[in-house]
């Protein structure tokens, strides 16, 4: 079952799987406390989990953003336990942030993943995501 998690839903057991989850996509990565990101007055943040049992299996973010070239989003944080994948949860997740941007009436969305994570790459292609042939540059501030 795939939910939008919103700060109304969320419980402190379902705060722990998704640390759990983040842990298995980033283990050396600080993560921020996702009951202070739904609690954001911003109201960008779309959070989609997957459960399984009760228990959350799957995740990914989008967030949106308005520019001149549209209404967009971006969704980051894509991961599904190891010991779910190769069951389509993923595909689900992205299939149901594809389906909210349309609802918010996005302009295109985006999203990031490193060349090594063939799966991903073969699941966002899958999903008629394109490559973007250009160059993407970040700067860490802290």
């Amino acid at each position: 079952m795939i939910q939008i998690l919103t700060s109304k839903l969320l419980t402190p057991k379902y705060e722990r799987d998704i640390h759990d989850l983040f842990k298995q996509l980033s283990p050396d990565k600080k993560q921020n406390s996702i009951k202070a990101l739904l609690s954001d007055p911003n109201n960008s943040l779309i959070f989609a989990c997957y459960f399984t049992e009760n228990k959350i299996t799957g995740i990914a973010s989008m967030c949106t953003y308005k520019v001149i070239s549209g209404y967009k989003g971006w969704i980051e944080d894509v991961v599904v336990d190891t010991n779910n994948r190769g069951l389509g949860i993923g595909k689900k997740i992205i299939t149901a942030l594809i389906n909210y941007g349309k609802e918010l009436e996005l302009s295109e969305i985006y999203l990031f993943t490193e060349e090594e994570k063939k799966a991903a790459i073969h699941l966002y292609e899958q999903l008629d995501f394109k490559q973007k042939h250009s160059r993407l540059y970040n700067l860490k501030l802290k």
